[in-house]
């Protein structure tokens, strides 16, 4: 059985998840929360989103990883004159915007979140959700054969 099928659905699953879960935060619960101050909303979409989210997460990098690899060399990954090497080096720059806005929020925002800091956590859930909109656009982008 060619395993590219079940892969690419796993990976599409977790953007899914992931993408869809940000822009539920991002647009119905964010706006809710700065407009009342309540940082318990956000911890509490927080809390229940992360038993799903980041395995989500986790499924998207382990099975992206092995579309790339399957789609070209990872040498070729940062080709910027190969379209799909661009493609898939855009999505390792996501994934690295991601990861930092992730590893700063959650060491330094989250913390000591009050309604003082929620505008700064904002900023992060704008921003994972604007690159989460950005991963799926590229990922729709290799099936056309890159950017």
């Amino acid at each position: 059985m060619d395993a590219y099928p079940p892969i690419l659905l796993l990976h599409i699953l977790g953007a899914t998840v992931w993408t869809g879960g940000h822009l539920v935060l991002a647009l119905s619960v964010l706006p809710k929360a700065l407009l009342t101050k309540d940082v318990q909303a956000i911890r509490a979409y927080e809390n229940a989103f992360e038993h799903v989210g980041l395995p989500a997460l986790v499924i998207q990098i382990a099975t992206g990883l092995w579309l790339a690899l399957h789609a070209a060399p990872a040498l070729s990954w940062m080709d910027m004159q190969d379209p799909l090497g661009r493609t898939i080096g855009l999505k390792l720059l996501l994934l690295a915007g991601t990861a930092l806005l992730a590893a700063h929020a959650r060491l330094f925002v989250i913390p000591r979140l009050d309604a003082a800091r929620l505008p700064l956590l904002a900023w992060h859930i704008a921003g994972v959700t604007l690159i989460s909109v950005l991963f799926v656009l590229a990922g729709v982008a290799i099936r056309f054969g890159g950017l």
